[in-house]
């Protein structure tokens, strides 16, 4: 994630090329002050004339603020720096589940500090959302799927957390926190893709075998990604298994 918007303010002028560089691979004598865990964490501007080192959503700001000073004024608006740090931090310390790297047990010396009050922010909201979308989806497949209450597919997915979580906890806890996180990006990113039929919905009415058709396309993909995201936390298939084996048992119930 850090590449991505860093390459973007490199190719539209607001950094030089060799602006920046990857905290892994940033040379010791870079910044004698520099805090190498905070720029684990976030996202670090060294000014290398001054010395002078920034870091998170106040590096953004300065680069910003550099290429277009109209923004200046809202970026030193007390209110907006705090609830845009809240942001800023809220994605940073979840960015390796969101976008996942190879798992490193003995890598890199430093890695971001797992916060645990923003991963559970993060599973909290995307179980919201999560359930909110697929609660929405559902009245698309009346007639494949029983209805139910409003808050069906919020219950199944917090068990689905516990189940999940009961199992880690058993083969890997050390890696609990993260497994959730990618549990529920996996879950997020699918019911996002659910979006597209809903929009579709206001138009073709009584489909309930397309839009199941389309939701088990989804559910595969997720399946899919779910693989490879335990090869990259070196988890094997014992966490798919059990993913796939609940999903199984919901829907037995959920039918019956």
């Amino acid at each position: 994630m850090c590449k991505v918007y860093t390459k973007a303010f490199v190719n539209t002028g607001m950094l030089n090329e060799d602006g920046r560089e990857s905290y892994q691979r940033a040379p010791e004598n870079i910044c004698p002050v520099i805090d190498r865990q905070k720029a684990a964490n976030e996202i670090a501007l060294i000014n290398q004339e001054t010395g002078e080192v920034t870091y998170g959503i106040k590096s953004l700001f300065k680069i910003i603020g550099n290429s277009f000073p109209v923004f200046r004024p809202l970026f030193s608006f007390k209110p907006f720096i705090w609830l845009m740090s809240k942001v800023y931090a809220f994605i940073a310390y979840n960015r390796r589940v969101i976008i996942p790297p190879p798992y490193r047990g003995d890598g890199y010396r430093l890695q971001p500090t797992l916060k645990i009050h923003y991963r559970v922010a993060y599973l909290i909201f995307t179980w919201l959302c999560t359930g909110y979308i697929l609660s929405r989806f559902a009245h698309l497949v009346a007639g494949v799927i029983p209805p139910d209450g409003p808050w069906r597919e919020h219950l199944v997915i917090a068990a689905q957390i516990m189940v999940q979580g009961a199992v880690i906890s058993i083969i890997a806890g050390n890696k609990f926190w993260s497994y959730l996180g990618n549990l529920m990006t996996i879950s997020f990113g699918g019911s996002l893709l659910l979006l597209l039929p809903l929009a579709l919905g206001h138009w073709w009415h009584n489909q309930p075998a397309f839009y199941s058709i389309f939701f088990l396309s989804v559910v595969w993909m997720m399946l899919l990604e779910h693989i490879r995201r335990m090869k990259l936390m070196n988890l094997g298939y014992t966490m798919t298994i059990t993913w796939i084996l609940f999903r199984i048992a919901v829907l037995v119930l959920i039918m019956r």
